[in-house]
C-alpha cells in the first residue's frame, strides 16, 4: 500500500503470527464483525489498519489467549478507562476452574500449592461463562468444520442446543483449539480419547476424596475440599510432566 500508516489485512497478520500463531485472517473478519475493530476501508473496499487499530487487535488477541475472556468483557474494557481502550491494568483475579466446586483457585492454601508449580506444567483455568455458536467457534479459532465434527464423533466436545442454535462453551473451545493442534500432528480424534478416558479416571479418584468433605455441607468443608482439588490437580499435572519426560528420554537423551 502507498501509505505506510496503513496496512492491509495480510500484511496485519503477517504482523501479528510471531506473537500469535493461531492468528487467521478469518479470525480478523470475525473480530470485525463482532465490532471490537473498526478498520478503514479503500475507494475499492480493501480494509487498511492503521498502527493503533492493529494495537487494539493485539489487546484483544492477548485477552483471549492469557486470560480466555470472552468477547464481550474485553469490548468493555476496550470501550472502559483509557482514552484509546489499550491500556489496561492487569487483572489478577483468578478465573473459574471446575464446576460444582465454587473459588477453586481461589482459597489462601491453594494459592499456596500451586505457587510452587513450574510455568510450564501450570494450566489455564478456563473461565467458562462464555459461549460460542457452532458458526462463531469456526470462525474464532480458523478451523475447519470437519475437525469440529470429528471432535464431536469422538465425544471429546458436545454442543448444546438453545433454541436452534447449537452452542459450545468456553471449555469446549478450549478443547477443540488444542486437540486441532494435535490433529495437525496427524493424531486423529479417535486417538485423543484416551485424554479423556485418562481425565475421567483422574476426576474419578479426584472425588473419592473430596466427596467425604462435600456431604458435611459447610462453608469449612467446602474450602477444604477446593483446597484439596486443587492441590490434586496440581499433583497430577506435576506426574504426567515428569512421566512423559521420563518416557521422552530415549528421543531426548544422547
Amino acid at each position: 500500500m502507498t501509505n505506510k500508516n496503513h496496512f492491509s489485512i495480510g500484511e496485519v497478520l503477517g504482523l501479528l503470527l510471531d506473537e500469535f500463531p493461531d492468528v487467521t485472517i478469518s479470525k480478523i473478519r470475525f473480530l470485525e464483525s463482532q465490532g471490537l475493530i473498526e478498520p478503514e476501508r479503500t475507494a475499492s473496499g480493501y480494509r487498511k489498519f492503521s498502527d493503533t487499530e492493529i494495537e487494539r487487535l493485539r489487546f484483544i488477541l492477548r485477552e483471549q489467549r492469557e486470560n480466555y475472556l470472552p468477547l464481550r468483557v474485553i469490548r468493555t474494557r476496550l470501550e472502559g478507562d483509557t482514552s484509546d481502550g489499550i491500556d489496561r491494568p492487569s487483572d489478577d483475579s483468578p478465573p473459574r476452574g471446575i464446576r460444582n466446586v465454587s473459588n477453586l483457585a481461589a482459597h489462601p492454601a491453594a494459592r499456596k500449592k500451586t505457587s510452587d508449580v513450574p510455568e510450564r506444567v501450570k494450566s489455564k483455568r478456563v473461565d467458562d461463562t462464555s459461549s460460542f455458536s457452532r458458526t462463531e467457534l469456526l470462525d474464532d479459532l480458523g478451523i475447519s468444520p470437519k475437525i469440529l465434527k470429528e471432535l464431536d464423533a469422538a465425544g471429546l466436545v458436545k454442543a448444546r442446543n438453545v433454541g436452534d442454535v447449537e452452542m459450545y462453551s468456553a471449555i469446549d473451545r478450549e478443547i477443540v483449539r488444542v486437540a486441532s493442534k494435535f490433529m495437525e500432528f496427524g493424531i486423529d480424534a479417535r486417538h485423543l480419547k484416551g485424554w479423556k478416558h485418562s481425565a475421567e479416571r483422574e476426576m474419578g479418584l479426584f472425588e473419592q476424596r473430596i466427596n467425604p468433605m462435600l456431604r458435611q455441607r459447610n462453608p469449612t468443608a467446602r474450602e477444604q475440599a477446593s483446597s484439596a482439588l486443587t492441590e490434586l490437580i496440581t499433583l497430577g499435572e506435576l506426574l504426567r510432566a515428569a512421566l512423559i519426560a521420563a518416557e521422552s528420554r530415549r528421543f531426548t537423551d544422547s
